[in-house]
């Protein structure tokens, strides 16, 4: 059995996710509020784990090729200026937070990093994009808000 880079990354993620999931069982509980400072990080490291053990094995049933049988990869495009573009977006977001409100400034995040990552070039594409975007908002909206009562930015334009 040879353990390949996946192998090695899983395992790496595999124990820092099961150390810190073991730390998030030591913090407080709230005694009025159901839902404790560890519930988030531990769906998140549980996910963590899960998927780096998944790593695991599929590299280790994966088959390996021998060196010469290997094909070598073509050299990737850089595409720096989608990355560039990709920070002013996330700029604008932090700007117009405060300004717009969470929620309309997540719908305008979204639908602008979709569009600037893939355009969108039939009227189907443009309806999903706006589709995915309204409902990232409403779902972490309703979920942060609403169900774990976290209180997030209202529009000092919008009051929304």
């Amino acid at each position: 059995m040879r353990l390949g880079r996946d192998s090695l990354a899983g395992l790496i993620f595999l124990a820092v996710s099961l150390a810190l999931l073991v730390q998030s069982f030591g913090l407080p509980q709230l005694p009025l509020v159901p839902v404790g400072p560890g519930f988030y990080p531990r769906i998140v490291l549980i996910f963590m784990a899960v998927t780096s053990a998944a790593l695991i094995v599929q590299d280790l049933v994966a088959p390996r090729a021998e060196p010469a049988d290997v094909p070598v990869p073509a050299q990737p495009q850089r595409a720096y200026g989608l990355v560039a573009l990709a920070f002013v977006i996330v700029a604008l977001y932090l700007v117009l937070l405060p300004l717009l409100g969470y929620r309309i400034a997540t719908v305008l995040f979204v639908a602008a990093l979709q569009a600037t990552l893939e355009r969108p070039t039939t009227w189907r594409q443009w309806a999903v994009l706006a589709a995915i975007a309204i409902g990232t908002s409403a779902v972490t909206y309703l979920v942060f808000e609403r169900y774990l009562t976290v209180l997030l930015p209202r529009g000092s334009w919008t009051n929304w």
